[in-house]
């Protein structure tokens, strides 16, 4: 049996760690570097941090921070936002990431998956999925769209379709986080992240909604995931990963455990 993951997210805008609810309202709420290292000794699998306003803001992402965050952790580290051609990617890999994660640029160019796969291989490449719930419709008969840019900009894309492509276009993984349940602490949204898991071959890890260490058991479980990413409950301190991780191997399901 395949381990699985556990993952914090730091959120990051101006260099720091950040935190809100729908992607709305964030507090600024600590030092992402710290963070990190407190999460890697606590027995994090990887971390993911996103520069959260770099592509709403057309910048480039804070490259100072992400090799900060490299040099404190000696596990795999995931890095998004503000990424829009292989200049960024080989900048970020630079730093000492040993993925990158594309979202709102790879809506917009889905070629920079196929670009990205072939110059570092696929299992560098995350595609990150903001999704929304919506009506079903002809443009979205899941039920579900991606939104870009930080949640502010609807696309019209089908979020199955859009996993199903980005996983034909070279992405070796996929992040797939729920506006709807981000920050809200009352468990992941199961139904999407089965419908995902069921219809890719790639991993797909769920984010959005973590508040206690039960919705990580039935995301892992009933949602079909291959990791689940963590924000809130770490960063309050309500649970160590250690906790959470003891959880999960009382309820039979198996994580990388530390002791």
């Amino acid at each position: 049996m395949i381990s699985k993951r556990i993952i914090p997210c730091l959120d990051v805008r101006d260099g720091k760690l950040t935190k809100g609810i729908k992607f709305k309202g964030n507090v600024d709420i600590g030092d992402p570097v710290e963070a990190a290292r407190e999460y890697y000794e606590q027995g994090a699998d990887e971390i993911v941090f996103y520069d959260i306003t770099a592509s709403s803001d057309k910048r480039d992402i804070m490259i100072d921070v992400v090799r900060r965050v490299a040099e404190t952790i000696f596990i795999p580290f995931s890095v998004g936002g503000g990424i829009r051609n292989l200049d960024d990617m080989r900048r970020v890999i630079g730093a000492g990431a040993e993925k990158i994660s594309v979202n709102s640029a790879a809506v917009q160019k889905p070629e920079i998956i196929t670009q990205g796969a072939k110059a570092f291989g696929s299992q560098c490449i995350v595609l990150g999925m903001d999704v929304k719930k919506v009506k079903v419709g002809k443009q979205t008969p899941s039920g579900y769209e991606i939104v870009i840019e930080g949640g502010r900009k609807y696309t019209g894309l089908d979020a199955l379709w859009w996993a199903r492509e980005g996983e034909r276009l070279g992405a070796g993984e996929i992040c797939l986080n729920s506006i709807d349940a981000d920050g809200m602490q009352d468990g992941y949204e199961i139904n999407l992240t089965a419908l995902v898991s069921d219809n890719v071959r790639i991993p797909v890890i769920a984010s959005g909604g973590a508040g206690k260490p039960e919705h990580l058991a039935d995301v892992l479980t009933a949602g079909k995931a291959d990791a689940a990413l963590i924000a809130s409950m770490v960063h309050y301190r309500t649970y160590t990963i250690s906790q959470i991780k003891h959880y999960l191997s009382d309820q039979n399901i198996k994580t990388r455990m530390l002791w």
